[in-house]
This record gives structure tokens, C-alpha cells and sequence, in this order.
């Protein structure tokens, strides 16, 4: 019968080589990729209407395209990821390609009254209620 002492130094040094062949296959192919995705946004509600927040950094306002139609607003565009030349990404968290979000509001819109605005890479959309779904207030006579 014959035994084989393993030693410890040399079986974390293995192991320390393979991870490291490991990270190095994946830098190599590390590269941002473009993928659909959602885009995150907050939608606040008044008597009047809708307003709608979204976070598009360094989305210019021509790459935006913005629909309301009924009750359902849908948002598209696209980040674009700046040129990396020869040089290898180590870690790609931005975000890059295109996003699309559908909204769909409680209540009819006046889409034609809707009023957009980017400042910041925050774009902002103000959507009135359709005048029907709007609070009336009733005045109350005496007599």
C-alpha cells in the first residue's frame, strides 16, 4: 500500500493558477454588450395628470422617442457605449443598448397637451388626465 502525502501550499497554488487562468479567459472576452433592457421610472399622480421621472443618463433628447396613446405611455431609446479603442474593459456595469418601458395609466390621457423635458439624464414627462377622468368640483347652492 503506498501513500501520498498532499500538501497543503501546493494544493492552494493550484488552485490559485486555475482562477487565475479563469479571470484571464474572461478579460479576453469581456466586452460591453448590448442587451435589451427596462428602464426604471417613477410615476406621480395629481387631480390633473401624470408626471412621469425616468433616469437616462447621457441619452440625448433626439434618441428618445416617447408615445402616448389612450391610457398607455411607452418610452424607447438607447444608451450608446463610447468607443474603448484598443483598450480592454475590466469591469462593464453602464448600461448600453436599447430600452423600451410601457406604462400603462389608471385613467385616459391628453396626449397632445403632454409635455416632455431632459435636464441632468433625468427626463421628465408631464401627461394631463383626459378632461372626462378630471375632478369636477360642484358647487353647492342654497335655496
Amino acid at each position: 500500500m503506498t501513500f501520498y502525502y498532499n500538501f497543503p501550499r501546493r494544493r492552494w497554488a493550484e488552485m490559485r493558477e486555475a482562477m487565475n487562468r479563469m479571470m484571464e479567459d474572461a478579460l479576453e472576452e469581456m466586452q460591453p454588450q448590448e442587451r435589451e433592457m427596462t428602464l426604471a421610472v417613477d410615476v406621480l399622480a395629481d387631480d390633473d395628470g401624470y408626471t412621469i421621472r425616468a433616469l437616462v443618463p447621457g441619452v440625448r433628447s433626439e434618441d428618445l422617442s416617447i408615445e402616448a396613446l389612450n391610457n398607455t405611455v411607452t418610452i424607447r431609446g438607447e444608451f450608446t457605449a463610447p468607443e474603448a479603442g484598443a483598450a480592454k474593459y475590466l469591469v462593464s456595469e453602464l448600461p448600453v443598448g436599447r430600452f423600451v418601458r410601457v406604462i400603462t395609466l389608471p385613467t385616459a390621457l391628453e396626449p397632445g397637451k403632454t409635455e416632455a423635458t431632459l435636464k441632468d439624464g433625468v427626463l421628465t414627462l408631464r401627461i394631463p388626465k383626459a378632461e372626462a377622468h378630471r375632478p369636477k368640483t360642484i358647487e353647492v347652492k342654497v335655496g
